[in-house]
């Protein structure tokens, strides 16, 4: 009971946060952008319509911070996969243009869920879509022979955003994978709640299952 307590009192306090954070003169997390996918696509803020999105921002040559925040992502995935099917969009956007191809992307995300989607763009585009998260970016915007080897700063967060595409929550690095699915469960919860719907449309990694599954 009085865990119950404790996790409802700061679930109301996160929502008040956020609330505060859509106010008038506050910074809004989230906004228009343009990136592509690991297949060369386009993707915009509103491809995140329709599901809630974890946004993770991180760069491939990560010692460690990264690969910890999506390994926890990828459990965070799997606790809301049974609970919550197919209504989560998880998303990892480089913030290092200048060697995260979408080749090298591609090769780094096989280590990690097969869900999280990979997003990358231009340094313009990269600058633009961290502005608009408010994620610190630091990559040079060009580099000479013999500079390829660097570390990028960047924020460590999970930025949920809701069907709508607007910002409701921010999971930090103090959180676990079963907390971290806890808090956009209730998300999910309160928004069904409201009458709102979701897009029940499985992921591509769940489609390919099922297509593998069925031609066994």
């Amino acid at each position: 009971m009085v865990f119950y307590f404790q996790y409802e009192k700061a679930r109301l306090e996160r929502k008040r946060i956020v609330e505060m954070s859509k106010g008038y003169g506050k910074p809004k997390v989230g906004g228009p952008f343009t990136l592509k996918d690991l297949d060369g696509k386009e993707f915009t803020e509103q491809d995140l319509l329709g599901k809630y999105s974890m946004i993770y921002f991180g760069f491939s040559h990560c010692p460690d911070i990264c690969p910890d925040e999506l390994d926890k992502m990828g459990e965070a995935i799997d606790i809301l996969q049974e609970r919550a099917p197919n209504v989560l969009r998880p998303i990892f956007i480089s913030c290092d243009p200048n060697r995260d191809t979408p080749d090298v992307l591609r090769a780094y995300l096989s280590e990690f869920h097969p869900a999280i989607q990979g997003l990358s763009g231009t340094w313009e585009q990269t600058k633009n879509v961290c502005k608009q998260y408010r994620v610190y970016f630091s990559t040079p915007p060009e580099l000479k022979p013999g500079e390829e080897d660097y570390l990028v700063d960047h924020s460590i967060y999970f930025y949920v955003m809701d069907p709508e595409g607007d910002f409701v929550e921010c999971i930090g690095r103090q959180d676990t994978p079963e907390s971290a699915a806890a808090i956009v469960l209730q998300h999910i919860r309160d928004w069904k709640k409201e009458g709102k719907p979701l897009d029940p449309t499985p992921l591509p990694y769940v489609q390919a299952k099922q297509a593998a599954l069925a031609t066994k």
